[in-house]
């Protein structure tokens, strides 16, 4: 039988996480992180670079990095908050939405086509616990800084 950490080194696999860069849109390789950063900026309005940095549990350092390089791609706009100016905020520029709305239509349709193979009641159950075993990462001392969402 396998383990845990075997069965979710597969659906990391799987999932491509491991990959170098994980989407491709309109010629523009993006790495999984920088997909995850236009992610959670989509998702957010006008999020603070620290507090998309505290979602995705990464140091300010290397999140302001992978930010800049998406800021030269012109997928996202950089803006200093008007009540603060030491603070910056994030959003899409309209070609970042684009990439992020490409890569959520990649994303569900690879989804719904792994779902296809299952039963609606398996479905269920798994998104179920996926959602209990995120709750319970969350909670554990040894696991990830935590992440909101």
């Amino acid at each position: 039988m396998e383990t845990p950490r075997e069965l979710l080194q597969i659906m990391t696999r799987r999932l491509g996480l491991l990959n170098k860069d994980c989407c491709s849109v309109g010629g523009c390789d993006l790495s999984a992180t920088q997909s995850h950063l236009l992610y959670e900026i989509d998702r957010s309005h006008n999020p603070s670079m620290q507090e998309v940095a505290e979602i995705l549990g990464t140091d300010i350092t290397t999140f302001s990095r992978q930010v800049q390089s998406l800021v030269k791609m012109n997928l996202v706009k950089k803006m200093p908050d008007p009540t603060d100016r030491r603070v910056y905020n994030l959003s899409l520029t309209p070609e970042g939405k684009m990439v992020a709305t490409t890569i959520d239509q990649q994303m569900n349709a690879y989804l719904n086509e792994a779902f296809s193979n299952m039963s609606e009641f398996e479905v269920e159950t798994l998104l179920r616990s996926i959602k209990l075993f995120n709750e319970a990462m969350g909670k554990s001392s040894n696991c990830c800084a935590p992440v909101k969402g």
